[in-house]
């Protein structure tokens, strides 16, 4: 077998949705063949299943779930895309969405409620338990992409003075517990945190010790209205696994763990990468034309209007362009060299607002860097762009015009790229959302007006 072939069988067998496969589930879903179509779908995980219908078309979604049925689990919900899975929720009973809910985690039921509106929350609560019911309509409270949101009800928390042995026989008695849990939270009378156990110690402890005894009083608490981005960069930095949600109160109102953290980090990646490229609300694979060209026009139209204000900066030097053909051969390059320059800083400087690594503190040192570092990139491609100038069309002097340009626009670029971000961030604006387009603008029209404007002065 060739290593191509091995390469190509080994994925197969890591990823189940094959091309193959996919078809098979199509085919026989046109057949109406819903036994065949269970029979396929019964070996794959929530997550192969969720990523399933993310891939087909809308009526292939709606046959597949009306074939499913009451066999689709309810782990799949919490696995979708929000505008596919808000189409499955609709295709569902509100009682059988009700029931999915009552078997989830607490978060990810929240999750599954909180894109709904009033009226489509209260039909499916109305399905539920009168506790269940309470927790998840306390947990909408609070504000959405906070802790409060993000946090998982069901804990295990014991008082100090109980030991290990009457702490076990309590997770082994106890029904209303966590499926998966890495620490025990010790809290005092009035059910405030005062310290935590890890689960390992307290199985390789003898159950006569108690759990004051190991327990750790250094520990990460996180109010329920701490933004998620906030309550991420603390697992980052504190290398947690799991942490205590307190109330208003100082009250253990939850728990937050590490796998809810990878997925918010993954949801907030791909939020940046998407605002940095102008497209503002979420975009699915299954999305129709309309709805991805609406999704897309508005950022599109600012760039326009940007595109123009260059334009009438190039206007203005029509007539050195019409006296010198290389000024326009060579303007495009002076432009892009900087809006190249200017995306590279905005991107860092956007990770590092988000990171919370650049701030007050260090901001004028970044400046200063970004300052040196155009300022030496521009001396570097100056050089290489007046050679190519003089060799190109023979004229010493157009050489060093587009040298001295290329100096100004990479200066201005590392310029705007630090400082759009910063302005935008201390205005309350999302960095990620707006920088490109000012930071593109400047770019354009600094390259354009010092190159067009030092021809003009030099050449002509």
């Amino acid at each position: 077998m060739s290593e191509t072939a091995a390469v190509r069988q080994t994925e197969e067998r890591d990823d189940p949705l094959t091309p193959q496969f996919v078809r098979q589930v199509i085919q026989a879903l046109d057949r109406g063949d819903g036994d065949q179509v269970r029979a396929l779908i019964a070996p794959l995980r929530p997550a192969d299943i969720a990523e399933l219908l993310d891939l087909m078309r809308s009526d292939e979604r709606r046959a597949l779930v009306g074939m499913l049925g009451s066999e689709l689990k309810p782990e799949v919900l919490s696995e979708l895309e929000e505008a596919v899975r808000d189409e499955v929720i609709s295709l569902l009973a509100p009682g059988d969405i009700a029931q999915a809910l009552s078997e989830m985690d607490s978060d990810d039921a929240v999750y599954l409620l909180e894109d709904l509106d009033e009226e489509g929350q209260q039909e499916i609560l109305g399905h539920m338990a009168a506790d269940e019911r309470a927790a998840l309509e306390r947990a909408l409270e609070y504000p959405e992409d906070s802790a409060g949101r993000l946090m998982q009800r069901h804990l295990i928390a014991v008082p100090p003075f109980w030991d290990v042995g009457r702490t076990i026989d309590y997770m082994r008695e106890a029904e209303d517990l966590p499926d998966e849990f890495y620490e025990i939270f010790v809290v005092d009378p009035a059910y405030k945190p005062i310290g935590t156990v890890p689960l390992y110690r307290v199985m390789r402890s003898k159950r006569p010790i108690k759990i004051a005894d190991i327990m750790e009083d250094e520990q990460t608490l996180i109010r329920v209205d701490t933004d998620r981005e906030e309550v991420a960069r603390l697992f980052e930095k504190y290398d947690l696994i799991s942490a205590a949600v307190i109330d208003e109160s100082d009250r253990l109102a939850g728990v937050i763990t590490v796998d809810d953290i990878m997925e918010v980090i993954s949801e907030e990646a791909t939020e940046d990468i998407r605002l940095m490229g102008g497209i503002v609300n979420e975009e699915a694979v299954g999305d129709s034309v309309f709805q991805t060209t609406r999704n897309r026009f508005s950022w599109l139209f600012i760039n326009l209007l940007t595109a123009i204000l260059a334009s009438v900066v190039i206007g203005l030097f029509d007539a050195s362009i019409q006296q010198m053909v290389a000024l326009a051969v060579l303007m495009p390059i002076v432009a892009s060299m900087g809006g190249n320059a200017g995306t590279q800083t905005m991107t860092v400087t956007v990770r590092s607002l988000a990171t919370r690594e650049l701030g007050p503190m260090n901001a004028l040192r970044m400046v200063r860097r970004e300052i040196l570092v155009g300022l030496l990139n521009g001396v570097i491609f100056a050089v290489l762009m007046g050679a190519v100038g003089v060799l190109w069309f023979q004229d010493t002097e157009l050489g060093l015009v587009i040298a001295a340009a290329m100096v100004i626009n990479l200066i201005m670029a590392a310029l705007s790229g630090i400082l759009v971000p910063i302005a935008l961030d201390k205005m309350g604006v999302d960095p990620a959302v707006a920088s490109s387009v000012f930071v593109t603008t400047v770019t354009d029209v600094v390259g354009f007006f010092a190159f067009l404007g030092l021809a003009a002065i030099w050449l002509f």
